[in-house]
């Protein structure tokens, strides 16, 4: 193992702080080496954190952190913050069940202020704080500065725009380092895009443009004699950084960030004379400093356990493939028949599955980039002028947009197709990225159509189902991972709108499940029979339009009912036990229970264990319906 005689000196901030700008280049250094080993054990998001070294130094080194507040905007990149903050000790433990988080946390660290795992909250927050400050917030939140780390993927978002837009019209002080690598996720798209690449390219002062329309007190002394005389040479040139400025932003850069003495002194000369809110535009490389990543297509983004010298991940091999992949391929051959379906993602190409419909038609595909509300009634826009428009987000992202699903899609009834990936619990991100609330959201909207697939195979039968739609909205959920394993189709058939299916006839009792819990259902089962007890199996299918014939008739041949889900209360089940409840089935006597995801918001672990603490899992499905039963 690779010595680290100054990171072992750091347990915390407060450590750096009396070291020399030397030692922090040689910190740097060692910090990189430390994010790659720790990543390398535990897989994880490597890429974006080894591309703020030296910016994690040097905030570090330069603010006073807790009391000045540091936010990591979507914080993917917080793995070297974390370990100068206490947390070194227990990287290993990253996005593990009661281990670290892979993003930022509140209850986990007091140098987490603010939490995230989405993109583009930073900036709000560190306005919440400065004004908290300035109003004599809380004694013990302390009176510091805010300083907000954003992306340029990020940057691209609404959200981020009103809160500039905020902050420059209150003018309270603020720090907004805007770290542009020229990747989110995936390459970053877009106008925002293409402006901040004009900042820094073609000319060889680019450090110097916003200095040239009056920024020069912020340089620190040894640039502004070079500033100055860089000022005539400008002129008649477009000025960078004036979108900001116009903000009310004074704008600084760009500067090198992987340059440490260029960074220390612009954030101690920001530091020491801003009144106001200050962006400064910081040009990072994701990867920076280990190769395989920097190679990668998405420079190491998000990488499973690998070897730190060839960079080789340790994949295990797939029993069947993943539901993403099943999808994409069965909305390309959709595509194939009807060239008037189109794709929509929001910065998520890869991860959805349409980088392969991308390939195929380029044309006909739209990364929209980290703006999942634009994207929705981008989508709704499509649908109006004729075209079918598939809006394939993660279920945790689309709660973004979800007032343009019900604003400008279905009050409208517009056709648009929502492909709804990373349903129910997701693993290692944990309870930011758990698909839980969908089914509600989507469910309570008149005029939707919501479905869930089983298994890869009604998966395909779903996209089917959804290209035929044209009556409205339609959407249909799957899980992240593989598929159970099951044979599929050639070509996908369109369902029978709010129709489900008997998978097999019991007489005990009657479990309708909505989504893949179709394969603990059928496992628990198993062990019933054992025991003498027959259920009968249902898929729902559809979550709306009910199957009121289906749910009616299993009412009345059984005695007890049980509804299951991947989705939080005040989904499936509780329209379920709306339509008994109004059928006055109740009044006969049926037993009715409802297995959903729990009131908690529930940590990161492995899915299986996670749908343990659920209660989810065929053990829970079999003491569910023996306690029923009064066995």
């Amino acid at each position: 193992m690779t010595d680290t005689p100054l990171l072992d000196r750091v347990h915390s901030p407060a450590d750096m702080r009396g070291m020399s700008d030397a030692d922090l280049k040689r910190l740097a250094g060692e910090l990189r080496g430390e994010v790659i080993r720790a990543v390398s054990q535990t897989g994880g998001h490597l890429g974006a954190g080894l591309g703020v070294v030296e910016l994690t130094v040097a905030l570090h080194a330069v603010f006073d952190t807790p009391k000045d507040r540091l936010i990591w905007d979507v914080s993917h990149q917080c793995y070297p913050h974390k370990v100068l903050t206490g947390r070194r000790d227990r990287m290993t433990t990253l996005r593990q069940k009661d281990g670290l988080s892979g993003f930022t946390k509140r209850s986990e660290s007091p140098y987490d202020p603010f939490g995230a795992a989405h993109s583009s909250t930073s900036i709000s927050a560190a306005l919440g704080f400065s004004v908290a400050r300035d109003l004599g917030g809380a004694p013990e939140h302390g009176l510091g500065d805010a300083i907000a780390v954003i992306g340029d993927g990020a940057m691209s978002a609404g959200m981020a725009f009103e809160a500039m837009n905020n902050a420059g019209h209150l003018g309270k002080r603020l720090f907004v380092i805007l770290n542009d690598n020229e990747m989110s996720i995936a390459p970053p798209v877009g106008a925002m895009s293409s402006y901040l690449t004009r900042l820094y390219t073609g000319a060889p002062f680019q450090e110097f443009r916003a200095i040239a329309k009056g920024a020069v007190g912020f340089l620190p002394p040894p640039f502004q004699e070079g500033a100055r005389r860089a000022k005539e040479m400008l002129k008649g040139m477009t000025i960078g950084g004036t979108l900001f400025e116009e903000l009310g932003f004074s704008y600084v850069g760009p500067i090198d960030g992987h340059d440490l003495d260029q960074v220390l002194a612009v954030l101690r000369t920001v530091k020491s004379r801003a009144t106001g809110p200050v962006l400064i535009h910081a040009i990072t490389k994701k990867g920076k400093g280990y190769a395989p990543a920097e190679k990668a297509r998405d420079k190491g983004h998000g990488v499973g356990k690998f070897d730190m010298v060839t960079g080789e991940q340790a994949k295990a091999k797939a029993n069947a493939p993943s539901y993403t992949s099943v999808f994409a391929k069965a909305l390309l051959d959709q595509a194939s028949r009807d060239d008037k379906i189109v794709a929509v993602t929001a910065a998520m190409p890869d991860g959805t599955g349409l980088n392969l419909f991308a390939e195929r038609y380029p044309s006909r595909c739209f990364d929209v980039g980290i703006a999942e509300q634009h994207g929705v009634t981008f989508c709704a826009g499509l649908a109006a002028g004729g075209l079918k428009p598939f809006c394939t987000m993660y279920s945790t992202f689309l709660q973004r947009g979800y007032d343009q699903v019900v604003h400008d899609v279905a009050i409208q009834r517009l056709p648009v197709r929502f492909a709804i990936d990373r349903a129910g619990l997701v693993g290692a991100d944990g309870a930011t990225h758990a698909g839980a609330f969908d089914i509600g959201f989507l469910s309570n909207l008149p005029g939707f159509t919501v479905m869930a697939a089983a298994d890869e195979a009604e998966l395909v039968h779903m996209v089917a189902t959804a290209a035929a739609h044209d009556d409205g909205p339609i959407a249909f959920r799957f899980p992240r991972g593989e598929g159970v394993g099951v044979d599929l189709p050639e070509r996908g058939v369109p369902l029978e709108i709010g129709k489900g299916r008997i998978i097999r006839e019991g007489r005990d009792i009657a479990i309708l499940s909505f989504g893949t819990r179709l394969a603990e259902v059928e496992s628990a089962c198993e062990s019933l029979a054992a025991q003498g007890i027959t259920p009968t199996i249902a898929d729902a299918r559809f979550a709306k339009p009910l199957d009121r014939a289906l749910i009616l008739d299993l009412a009345a041949r059984h005695d007890a009912l049980i509804t299951i889900e991947e989705g939080a209360i005040g989904g499936f089940g509780s329209h379920v036990a709306h339509l008994l409840g109004e059928e006055g089935v109740f009044d006969t006597g049926l037993k009715f229970r409802s297995m959903v995801l729990p009131d908690i918001f529930i940590d990161q672990a492995s899915p299986a264990d996670m749908y343990a603490v659920a209660g989810l899992n065929a053990a829970d499905i079999e003491a569910k319906v023996l306690n029923l039963l009064g066995h």
